[in-house]
């Protein structure tokens, strides 16, 4: 599938919130940095400026043109970033995406760091386009889950959504999934799964969903006498889904999870289920190639 056959996204892309980001993009500099960068404070002469492409060497969506602003910003206030293209554009092989202009020493201190970050957002952008690609036409949502890398599901998360996805729960306090272990614990108490349920309502704020997974079709009865709001099929096949789907009758908002990949997320889509979640959306996706290339430059300022 070629960038020309992906569609733009049509999702109101909000900034990244700057404290946030900011916390983020320090913890990677100081790792990256350490003490000081030996090679370019020894070798670069300190009034050296330059001009730095940043260019996809793949074709892909666009992804962290904020972060990658945010890392030389960190670095050095008067390093200027120019994007060419819109967060979330799908581009070709070859283009250039942005130019960073300043001081040599400070974008080669900040260069591995900003290409981490848009590499692996890029990829992530283009592998929910792909899926959402694939989904064309049919009623449903793609979605990611909790499966992100530690201290980056913020930018992860937005990646998602440049692609033209949704974010399911942020974290264990954004919203209530009851998942099998949760239910096992209950029994141990002797505690069924309904009468589980049905104090849970109880105890959490009437604004927030409940979302329970099951891994066989005979445990939606329960889910449903309990009036729970939406039902995840854990590692359904799509003939298992529409049968669940047919069972639930529009009564709970229906999830897709556990083996959904982008050959067969259509066919999850087409057996009815609102929500199609992935996790190799973030687990498994590979980083991008993209490059930072580098000119003396002048005029850069």
């Amino acid at each position: 599938m070629t960038m020309a056959q992906l569609a733009t996204p049509t999702v109101e892309l909000l900034d990244l919130p700057q404290a946030e980001l900011q916390r983020i993009v320090v913890t990677a500099l100081t790792e990256d940095i350490g003490s000081g960068d030996l090679t370019t404070d020894n070798l670069v002469p300190a009034g050296a400026m330059a001009r730095a492409a940043v260019s996809y060497r793949t074709d892909g969506v666009v992804s962290g043109l904020q972060v990658l602003e945010a890392v030389f910003r960190e670095i050095d206030e008067n390093v200027r970033v120019e994007r060419l293209v819109p967060e979330g554009a799908h581009v070709n092989r070859g283009t250039t995406v942005a130019v960073v202009r300043g001081s040599a020493r400070s974008i080669l201190k900040g260069e591995r760091v900003a290409l981490n970050f848009i590499q692996r957002m890029g990829a992530i952008a283009t592998a929910t386009a792909k899926y959402v690609a694939a989904v064309d036409g049919l009623p449903v949502h793609v979605i990611d889950t909790r499966k992100t890398t530690p201290g980056l599901r913020l930018l992860e998360r937005h990646a998602v959504r440049v692609g033209g996805g949704r974010n399911h729960r942020f974290n264990l306090s954004d919203g209530v999934l009851v998942k099998d272990n949760h239910l096992v614990a209950l029994r141990n108490q002797g505690i069924g799964t309904v009468q589980a349920l049905r104090m849970l309502r109880d105890r959490i704020p009437h604004m927030v969903r409940i979302e329970v997974e099951v891994d066989h079709i005979d445990q939606i009865p329960d889910m449903l006498e309990a009036a729970v709001d939406a039902i995840l099929f854990d590692n359904f096949t799509p003939e298992q889904v529409r049968e669940a789907v047919r069972l639930i009758d529009g009564r709970a908002i229906t999830e897709v999870s556990g083996g959904v990949r982008l050959e067969t997320v259509r066919a999850y889509a087409e057996a009815g289920a609102d929500l199609v979640s992935s996790g190799a959306l973030t687990h498994s996706t590979p980083a991008l190639d993209i490059g930072i290339d580098f000119e003396l430059d002048s005029d850069a300022r």
